[in-house]
C-alpha cells in the first residue's frame, strides 16, 4: 500500500542547500552511490560467510548504466538490500538529520578546510545532480520490495515494488543542468578515478573480447569474438595483499597501473602493513626525482577502504616523503576535519612517525643488501633524503646509516667513512675538521684542481638546499664545518699551524692593496693581499662562505636573516704576495702599466668564474690582442 510523508527537519527545504553548498564538488555523489552499494555488498557477504544470511550470493557485482533517453543514471547492487521499515529508518530519519547536521556544522567552514566530498553524507549527494531519485530495493529478509521516490522537496513516497532478486537499484533523474552526468565519458573518468580500486566488481558497460581461433581454422580467418562486462574497476590491488604474495614485477605493474602516462620505472618501492595501534596498508614508490621541490608533490594517493579520497596526503604523509608516489589506505585517517587538526591529530602523528620509520629502515636495507646499486641511485633519490635529514629528526638520527656524502671523483661515503678519511689531513690547526665540497665541478676547476693538489678531499654537494643542510650538521656534529672550495685560497681554507713567510711588508701590502682596489674602482670586490705558496695562483676570486651560504638559504625558503636574498654578489679578490707577477705589478713604476697589468690579471681571474661580461669582456679581449702584438 502507497504512502506518504514528509521528511523531519527543521530547515524547511534543505535540498537547494546540498545543491548550492555542494556545487563545486558535485561529482563525488558517485563514488558516495557506489560506496554505499559496496558496503550493502559486503555486509551481506559477510553475513552469508557467518551463517546470519541464508542466500545464494553468486558473483557479486555492482552495475552503473546510463538511460539517455530517460535521462537517468542507474546504480545497481546485489547486496542487503532494505525492508519498508529500513528504508524508513535509513533513508528518511538518519540519512537526512545527517545531512542537516553536516550542514549546520560546516556551512562556515567547510570550504575552506577542504573537507568537501569527505562527509558522508552519502545516498542524500544524489540530490546535488538529479531532480529526483528513485530507490527500488528488495531485503534479503525476503520481505516484500520497496520503492521509494523523492522530487528534491521533503516529500517522498513509499510503495510497494516489483523485484525478484535482493540489492537495490538507485535511479537518478539528472536535472537540466547537470547532463554532464549522461555522458560515458564522464561517468568513466568519475569511477577511474574514485572507484578504480574498490572491493566489488564494478560493471560500466560490455567490451568486445577476441578469442582463440578454433582449431583448423584458415590465417585468413577472423577471430571469433564475444561481448563481456566491461569490469571497470581492479578489486584486489596489490597493496591489500601480502608482500610474500608479490614479485617484483607485480608491484611494477601496480605502478604502470597507478601511472599510465609514466614512462620511467620507479627506482624502488616500499610497502606498508600495520594493524597495531592503527590500521594502514600501502605501497610508496621513489621515482627518480629531478631537482625541483616542487613540481613532484601530491601524487600519493589516500584511500579509505579502497575508495579514493584525494592526492593531498600533507599532514598525514611527512612533508619530506610527499615526493614520492603511491598508495596509502587507512580507516583512521579521519578525514572530515581540517589540516590543522589534523596535523594536531595522535592517531595521524603515530601514522606519519610510521611511515617515516619505514621509509628509513627500507633505504638501510637496500644500503646494506647492495651498496653499489644504492650509490647508482643516489642522484636520482637524494632530494628526499636531504630533505627528510632536515625536515625529520628521528630520520635525520637514522641517516647516517645510508645517507652518501660524494666526491667530485665519483667516490661515495657514509658520515663516519668520511670522517675518518679526513681527520688526518683536514683538520686544522683549531682542531676542527674542515669539508671542503664543490657545487659546480665545471665551474670550480681551478679551486678544486688546487685542494687535490693539497691532497684533500671535495665533495659534490649540488642540491637546491644543500646550504641548509650543511648548517644542520655543523650543528648536529661535533667539530665539523663546510666550506666551499672558492671561498678562500687553500691556504686559507684549512688553516694549518705553519704561516707562509711574505715576499712583501705589511705597508707593502697594503699600498698593493690601494692600488689594486683604486685601479678596478669595484664595491662589489674585497681586495686581500695574502702570503700563499709561490706556486698557487697570482689573483683569485671568492665568496665568503657565510654571505654566500646566507644567500642561497634565503633564496630556499628560511636562513633565519633577512635581506640576504636581495644582496648583491659580494667577492673577495685575493692577491698572492708572493707570486713572481704580483711582484712585478708591485714593482712596476710607470701608471698605465701597472693599471694595465693589473686588469689584465682581475679580468683573468673574472673570467675563469664567468664573471666577465659585456662591455667588460669586450675591453678584455682588446687589451689582451694589444699585449700580444
Amino acid at each position: 500500500m502507497s504512502q506518504q510523508g514528509k521528511i523531519n527537519v527543521a530547515v524547511e527545504n534543505i535540498f537547494p542547500l546540498i545543491k548550492k553548498f555542494l556545487y563545486s564538488d558535485h561529482e563525488i555523489f558517485l563514488r558516495e552511490l557506489v560506496s554505499n552499494a559496496t558496503d550493502a555488498t559486503l555486509k551481506l557477504k559477510h553475513l552469508a560467510m557467518i551463517g546470519e544470511a541464508s542466500v545464494e550470493l553468486g558473483d557479486q557485482q555492482i552495475e552503473v548504466k546510463i538511460n539517455k533517453e530517460d535521462g537517468t543514471l542507474h546504480i545497481i547492487d546485489q547486496g542487503l538490500g532494505m525492508t519498508e521499515d529500513e528504508v524508513q529508518k535509513y533513508i528518511n530519519d538518519i540519512a537526512f538529520s545527517g545531512a542537516e547536521e553536516f550542514l549546520e556544522k560546516y556551512k562556515d567552514s567547510a570550504k575552506d578546510s577542504g573537507i568537501i566530498g569527505h562527509f558522508g553524507l552519502g545516498f542524500y549527494s544524489a540530490f546535488m545532480v538529479a531532480d529526483k531519485v528513485e530507490i527500488i530495493t528488495k531485503s534479503y529478509k525476503d520481505e516484500p520490495a520497496v520503492h521509494w521516490t523523492c522530487d528534491g522537496s521533503p516529500n517522498y513516497t513509499i510503495e510497494p515494488a516489483e523485484k525478484e532478486n535482493f540489492g537495490t537499484e538507485v535511479i537518478l533523474h539528472i536535472s537540466d543542468d547537470e547532463k554532464e552526468f549522461l555522458e560515458e565519458s564522464k561517468i568513466r573518468e568519475l569511477l577511474t578515478k574514485y572507484n578504480k580500486f574498490m572491493p566489488v566488481p564494478i560493471k560500466f558497460g560490455t567490451k568486445t573480447e577476441t578469442l582463440e581461433k578454433p582449431e583448423g581454422a584458415k590465417e585468413e580467418d577472423k577471430s571469433p569474438t564475444q561481448e563481456v562486462d566491461n569490469i571497470i574497476n581492479n578489486p584486489n590491488p596489490a597493496w591489500t595483499k601480502q608482500p610474500t604474495e608479490l614479485e617484483d614485477q607485480d608491484y611494477k605493474d601496480f605502478y604502470r597501473e597507478l601511472y599510465p602516462m609514466q614512462f620511467e620505472e620507479p627506482l624502488f618501492h616500499i610497502h606498508l602493513n600495520v594493524d597495531y595501534p592503527f590500521n594502514l596498508t600501502g605501497i610508496l614508490y621513489f621515482p627518480k626525482m629531478t631537482q625541483d621541490l616542487n613540481v613532484q608533490k601530491d601524487r600519493i594517493q589516500l584511500y579509505q577502504n579502497q575508495v579514493f579520497v584525494t592526492d593531498n596526503v600533507e599532514g598525514i604523509v611527512p612533508e619530506f616523503l610527499t615526493m614520492l608516489r603511491g598508495v596509502i589506505d587507512s580507516p583512521d585517517i579521519p578525514l572530515n576535519v581540517s589540516r590543522s587538526y589534523l596535523q594536531a591529530d595522535g592517531a595521524v602523528k603515530k601514522i606519519s612517525s610510521y611511515i617515516t620509520r619505514k621509509v628509513a629502515d627500507k633505504l638501510k636495507s637496500l644500503f646494506n643488501e647492495d651498496r653499489a646499486a644504492f650509490e647508482q641511485k643516489w642522484n636520482d633519490i637524494k632530494i628526499v633524503i636531504e630533505y627528510g635529514m632536515l625536515s625529520e629528526d628521528k630520520f635525520f638520527e637514522k641517516s647516517d646509516a645510508f645517507a652518501l656524502y660524494p666526491t667530485v671523483d665519483g667516490s661515495y661515503y657514509t658520515w663516519e667513512e668520511l670522517m675518518e678519511k679526513v681527520k688526518d689531513s683536514q683538520t686544522d690547526k683549531d682542531g676542527k675538521t674542515v669539508l671542503l665540497y664543490a657545487s659546480n665541478k665545471e665551474a670550480q676547476h681551478s679551486y678544486l684542481a688546487a685542494a687535490k693538489a693539497k691532497g684533500y678531499e671535495v665533495l659534490l654537494l649540488d642540491s637546491p638546499i644543500v646550504s641548509h643542510l650543511m648548517q644542520k650538521l655543523e650543528q648536529s656534529k661535533e667539530n665539523v664545518t663546510f666550506a666551499r672550495v672558492d671561498a678562500d685560497s687553500v691556504d686559507n681554507l684549512i688553516k694549518k699551524e705553519e704561516e707562509q713567510i711574505s715576499k712583501l711588508s705589511d705597508e707593502e701590502k697594503e699600498a698593493l692593496q690601494k692600488s689594486i682596489t683604486d685601479t678596478i674602482a669595484d664595491t662589489s670586490y674585497s681586495v686581500q693581499v695574502e702570503a700563499m705558496s709561490s706556486d698557487a695562483a697570482p689573483f683569485m676570486i671568492t665568496q665568503p662562505e657565510f654571505m654566500r651560504r646566507m644567500k642561497e638559504m634565503q633564496a630556499t625558503g628560511g636562513g633565519g636573516m633577512m635581506g640576504f636574498g636581495n644582496m648583491p654578489d659580494m667577492y673577495n679578490l685575493v692577491v698572492n704576495a708572493n707570486h713572481e707577477l704580483v711582484q712585478e705589478i708591485f714593482n712596476a713604476k710607470a701608471g698605465k702599466k701597472k693599471d694595465r697589468l693589473i686588469k689584465q690579471s682581475v679580468d683573468l681571474a673574472k673570467l675563469s668564474q664567468g664573471l666577465l661580461k659585456g662591455e667588460a669582456l669586450t675591453a678584455f679581449v682588446n687589451r689582451s690582442y694589444e699585449l700580444i702584438k
